[in-house]
């Protein structure tokens, strides 16, 4: 059972904060964004760190788990916090994510579809983004304003 399953368990739908981390991959100047199945809305791939877990650790385990890739020399992007960390699950489920974002074009592995989590993954230019993630907007933005890393928010 993953440590956000035991913290339900326990406080049901409340807020429960956590460390979000998560990989911007990069393949020709555009992003790998993940069509997820509990809100038919677009993100990046990455999840929730299991304790015990490094920031590094949990980022590639998420990514792979979602995608089937396996990213290869991460750089740091960025560490985000503030009002935009806050999300609500269809299932009423309260979350505050502070996010550890991370970056890398170096990648090995088959991408997959139609996970337990998403319905497709595909890559994105700069100019061409679907509706995204509230929670996601500020790092997917620094993205396409080529912002100078790494970005603390």
């Amino acid at each position: 059972m993953s440590y956000i399953q035991t913290m339900r368990k326990l406080i049901g739908n409340e807020m429960l904060m956590t460390v979000g981390c998560g990989i911007i991959i990069e393949k020709e100047k555009q992003i790998l964004l993940q069509h997820r199945k509990d809100r038919d809305i677009w993100g990046i791939p990455g999840g929730v760190m299991e304790p015990g877990e490094t920031f590094l650790e949990t980022a590639v385990r998420e990514t792979f788990e979602e995608t089937g890739l396996t990213a290869e020399q991460l750089q740091l992007f960025g560490l985000y916090s503030g009002e935009k960390g806050f999300s609500e699950y269809p299932n009423g489920d309260k979350m505050y994510s502070v996010q550890i974002i991370f970056l890398s074009n170096r990648f090995s592995g088959n991408l997959i579809h139609n996970t337990d989590e998403s319905h497709e993954h595909r890559f994105f230019s700069r100019n061409n983004l679907p509706n995204l993630l509230p929670n996601q907007e500020p790092f997917i933005q620094d993205w396409v304003n080529q912002v100078n890393l790494p970005v603390i928010k």
